[in-house]
């Protein structure tokens, strides 16, 4: 086999079916997004409404990240045994059908069990989704297609932002159409989703040659053909593989930084409000247009990461951005007193340099782990990252009720300094390299 026909798949241009695979792909996140944010501003009336108090406050915040722990688990493996496709409906139905039942709940359990059974249906889509885009991206827009899920969320955060308020503003009991708008989104995209092909590296993996051949002919042309995906076929799945040396290193890496970036991020969107107004920048719904800012640099810092995850590398632009993540937290962390233009600059500082972390968020799991334990792995680095961000919003309340702004914004200075000190030690570089050989390469890079 010549080396034009080894790199037909690798070296295949940006098509309208890969563009309609990445945009449906990215909708689950779009819909993470939106789920996780909405119920930061619904809790402002759902709060009185339901009488909570800050402890059910924390575990209604929480409940959908618990959620996304026990979905990333279960399913990123199931997902490895019985296929991509065959999931990549079902969470999002259970997303609508969970969506609408928000709308009827009468007190804070109904409202924590519909928001777990939500992020079970998220944690399930993260490894479904990320593994599926995986397999069809040629590597030279494969930084840009698995990125893309990161501005994705700050899509799906930005628009419930703006729902929010638009609900807010036409009543004091609006919150049962915020939580249940989701299903709008989860509609639009399973409607989407609907005739995508399975995965034909996956197919390979299990042996299953004919059906593989099928989809890379529909999807690459009549000139492609199996060998164009330099994937080894029948290999058993097996949860085992990820405690080999090699293996375990890596998901230790993607598990400990993806964590440590979601804890204070996930704490702030959830709580933006209460948060804003611990520092004195609340004034009647004026908080709203503070969290639509916050938001608008997140969504700038992973445009911007887009670029540089390519021109700079993965490596580089995780070590850089930690260390930008830290600084504005310790200093609201030291002088939470600050005048308001520097609590705001601090702010977007922390926002847009999380945008590296959030791409890679997409970009590393997907690409350290081959076909056969991909979507695991991936399922168990997400089911890690929201144990983190679960225990971190529920406690978020509580540290402000308890130890104040200014020793919680230092809790979150420290946390994001170990990602720093973590990634130092061990993140790799797999710029420019097709997934069988980021797979394969030494841990070092």
């Amino acid at each position: 086999m010549d080396h034009a026909k080894k790199s037909l798949i690798e070296e295949s241009p940006f098509t309208p079916i890969l563009k309609r695979i990445t945009a449906f792909a990215t909708g689950g996140i779009v819909i993470d997004g939106y789920i996780l944010t909405i119920i930061g501003v619904a809790l402002v009336q759902a709060g009185p409404d339901l009488n909570l108090d800050v402890y059910w406050s924390g575990m209604v915040g929480a409940a959908a990240l618990v959620g996304i722990l026990a979905g990333g688990l279960i399913f990123g493996y199931v997902t490895d045994l019985v296929g991509r496709r065959v999931m990549y409906t079902i969470d999002l139905t259970a997303i609508l059908v969970f969506s609408i039942a928000q709308m009827f709940v009468q007190n804070g359990l109904e409202l924590a069990v519909c928001r777990f059974l939500i992020g079970v249906a998220i944690g399930a889509d993260y490894p479904i989704a990320s593994a599926l885009l995986a397999e069809f991206t040629p590597k030279k827009y494969r930084g840009l297609m698995l990125g893309m899920l990161s501005p994705g969320w700050y899509v799906g955060a930005g628009i419930a932002s703006v729902v929010g308020y638009f609900l807010l503003t036409l009543g004091p009991h609006t919150w049962r159409w915020m939580l249940g708008s989701s299903a709008i989104l989860a509609a639009i995209m399973l409607i989407g989703r609907w005739d995508t092909p399975e995965s034909p590296r996956w197919l390979m993996s299990k042996g299953r040659v004919a059906e593989a051949r099928q989809v890379v002919k529909r999807v690459w042309g009549k000139d492609a053909d199996i060998e164009d995906l330099q994937e080894i076929d029948n290999v058993k799945t097996r949860v085992s593989k990820l405690v080999q040396k090699v293996y375990l290193k890596r998901l230790i890496f993607v598990c400990s930084f993806w964590a440590l970036q979601v804890i204070p991020c996930f704490a702030l969107y959830t709580f933006g409000p209460q948060i804003l107004s611990a520092f004195h920048l609340s004034e009647g719904n004026s908080w709203i247009w503070g969290y639509m800012t916050l938001n608008a640099f997140f969504l700038i810092g992973s445009l911007s990461a887009l670029h540089w995850v390519e021109s700079i590398g993965r490596r580089s632009l995780i070590i850089r951005c930690f260390a930008f993540m830290s600084l504005p937290l310790f200093i609201l962390g030291i002088h939470p007193l600050v005048p308001p233009l520097v609590v705001v600059a601090c702010f977007a500082l922390y926002a847009f340099a999380s945008g590296g972390p959030g791409v890679l968020d997409g970009i590393y799991p997907t690409e350290l782990f081959p076909t056969d334990i991909r979507a695991t792995a991936y399922g168990i680095a997400t089911a890690v990252s929201r144990v983190g961000a679960a225990v971190g919003t529920y406690l978020l309340p509580v540290g402000l009720q308890k130890i104040g702004i200014g020793a919680t914004m230092l809790i979150a200075a420290v946390l994001t300094l170990t990602g720093l000190i973590i990634c130092i030690f061990m993140a790799p570089e797999t710029r420019g390299k097709t997934l069988k050989e980021a797979s394969a390469i030494d841990y070092t890079g």
